[in-house]
């Protein structure tokens, strides 16, 4: 019995984690292009940014919902060894990232902090992704790659840029990951 006991861990911990919700990252998607279209009637950056804070908030709990509700129709264990290693490399560069726009906001330097999301988001796909299915840290590859854009663009366009990346990303990249893993 020990020795199944370590086959069954061993074959959890080498395997990928594929609760990832495409379905969920489509939800996302489009939220976050509604959200750009909203942040981009205020008159002011902060404005801009209050909304967006609200789609950070509201974001992680449509991806867990969307992942608690894809892993129990699999019947297989969210937090197994891939999906803890996914949690456990995901979870540092956001809380880096929520740190960094405390920061950020403090210093009235607002215009840099799409560039910034999109990079540590991209940063933090790409390294919980090392532990999902291959598309994964191709598409936080992506939002590293628009995250460095959006630092080096005019700074009125930052969080338009901030609504093309997340919105079309997530979209882009939500529809194969759902047709191909099972939602």
């Amino acid at each position: 019995m020990d020795n199944l006991a370590f086959i069954r861990d061993t074959m959890e911990a080498a395997g990928a984690f594929t609760a990832v919700s495409g379905w969920g990252m489509v939800a996302i998607g489009v939220l976050a292009i509604v959200v750009s279209a909203a942040a981009s009637q205020q008159k002011t950056a902060s404005g801009a940014l209050n909304i967006w804070l609200a789609l950070a908030v509201l974001s992680p709990s449509i991806m867990i919902w969307a992942m608690v509700r894809k892993a129990r129709s699999a019947r297989m264990p969210l937090l197994s060894g891939p999906g803890r290693k996914f949690v456990l490399s995901f979870s540092p560069p956001m809380a880096v990232g929520a740190l960094l726009t405390f920061v950020l906001y403090r210093a009235g330097m607002m215009e840099i902090i799409p560039g910034v999301w999109l990079l540590l988001y991209g940063t933090a796909v790409v390294a919980g992704g090392a532990f999902s299915v291959k598309i994964v840290p191709v598409m936080g590859l992506c939002f590293m790659a628009a995250g460095v854009i959006a630092l080096f663009t005019p700074p009125a366009l930052s969080f338009w840029i901030l609504g093309a990346a997340f919105g079309g990303l997530h979209i882009a990249f939500g529809i194969p990951i759902a047709r191909r893993h099972g939602g």
